[in-house]
């Protein structure tokens, strides 16, 4: 019996786990580049060291394991914005932005310049060009941004905005604020970047409030389950105990 709670926990867990990045994928449908991330699972048997030499021979008892998370790298869909600082990324690749940490990665291209005339992101890092962050002056004038990155105003030509990507992204990690951070990172040879135009989140919202109905059923049948094997138990002592020795 207490085998039978111990799979129902462990499938409980795994559920509670799914549940929280499908409500975190809702939280962030409006968010700009977001991309949306689901769990892979897998069986785990036990025991790992069977006793099968032995006349009982150990059970095999089948366990879930929430072992990766992984993002949807589909593109969203582009909305026009009029602002001449929101950029979009055509097909693959990562805006490079500067961090307390190091380097960072994001598709939000939601970019605005600060106090100081500098290219940052909505949360005031800096984004980065190929000599390093862009500087603007208000002399400059129109800000002007070509297919391939590169970044130009009526006084002429201030840069060039990298763009990066990575042999596996599922191997990059989530850091918080729509930020990656990873390996290895290799420049777009090719960019493709639309001015004016953000990217919007790729998550489906029909599709995430069907999962987060189906997560809610298998959590209250698994419950009813662990509910039902402890009624189980608990008959069982009872009957157990008028049992004369």
């Amino acid at each position: 019996m207490e085998n039978a709670l111990l799979i129902g926990l462990s499938r409980q867990t795994t559920l509670r786990n799914q549940l929280d990045v499908v409500a975190n994928n809702i939280a962030n449908i409006n968010t700009t580049g977001y991309k949306s991330q689901s769990i892979l699972f897998e069986e785990y048997l036990m025991p790992v060291a069977e006793a099968s030499e032995f006349q009982g021979q150990d059970k095999t008892l089948s366990y879930v394991v929430d072992y990766k998370s992984i993002y949807d790298q589909s593109q969203g869909a582009f909305t026009q914005t009029g602002n001449p600082l929101d950029i979009a990324i055509g097909g693959e690749g990562f805006f490079v932005v500067e961090t307390e940490d190091g380097e960072a990665y994001t598709r939000n291209g939601a970019f605005h310049l600060n106090n100081d005339g500098q290219l940052v992101t909505a949360d005031g890092k800096p984004v980065l060009g190929d000599g390093g962050p862009l500087q603007f002056a208000p002399e400059d004038g129109a800000i002007s941004i070509a297919d391939d990155g590169t970044v130009s105003t009526e006084l002429g030509e201030k840069g060039k905005l990298r763009l990066v990507n990575f042999e596996d992204p599922q191997d990059l990690d989530r850091i918080g604020e729509n930020l990656f951070q990873g390996e290895d990172a290799e420049p777009v040879p090719n960019p493709r970047l639309t001015q004016g135009t953000i990217e919007r989140s790729n998550v489906q919202g029909v599709v995430e409030v069907t999962r987060m109905i189906e997560i809610t059923r298998s959590y209250q049948a698994v419950s009813k389950m662990i509910s039902d094997g402890d009624d189980l138990s608990r008959k069982a002592i009872e009957e157990l105990g008028t049992i004369r020795a």
